[in-house]
């Protein structure tokens, strides 16, 4: 199965349009947002165009091919708001015969390990920066940022085909 990772949108409806213009072109069959969705946090600049009542629109849209874990920005009135659950801290995710703990990054982390099995991905995003490392026991991966990257890195996302991960640009 093809799956399209996102994380921080942060409310930029610029990034998001490019973030589902590039999920459509790929024709992936799940999109897995990652958190921090809306809402740009006391922390980081605006996004371009910070628009969150379109990045509701648009996501709304697509509410049939969303997963999504909770962000550090994300809250109990964003669930309101949309029309998929986003309040989850983490899902576990078996594909490609890969175990994948998915979370924001905020709470489980390559410093605060969540539950993990020898072989298992930790996937998170809250950094702003990708990544693909292999630790003892583990491997983890982060898209980076749809719509604020950090550390010179480019606005990003993955794709999880065939039991690879892949960066694309947007």
């Amino acid at each position: 199965m093809k799956l399209f990772i996102a994380s921080d949108i942060h409310g930029s409806a610029f990034w998001c349009r490019k973030m589902l213009e590039a999920y459509e072109k790929i024709g992936a069959k799940k999109l897995l947002l990652l958190g921090d969705i809306l809402y740009h946090g006391p922390r980081n600049d605006l996004p371009d165009e910070y628009d969150p009542k379109a990045v509701i629109s648009m996501l709304n849209g697509y509410k049939d091919h969303i997963l999504c874990v909770r962000g550090n920005c994300d809250t109990e009135v964003d669930q309101m708001v949309l029309d998929f659950p986003v309040m989850a801290e983490y899902a576990y995710i078996c594909v490609d015969g890969l175990q994948i703990f998915a979370t924001h990054g905020h709470k489980f982390n390559c410093e605060t390990l969540p539950p993990l099995s020898k072989g298992d991905i930790l996937l998170h995003g809250h950094t702003h920066i990708p990544v693909i490392e292999k630790h003892d026991g583990f491997t983890y991966v982060n898209p980076g940022s749809v719509s604020i990257p950090k550390e010179g890195s480019a606005h990003s996302c993955m794709i999880l085909e065939d039991g690879d991960f892949r960066f694309i640009g947007l």
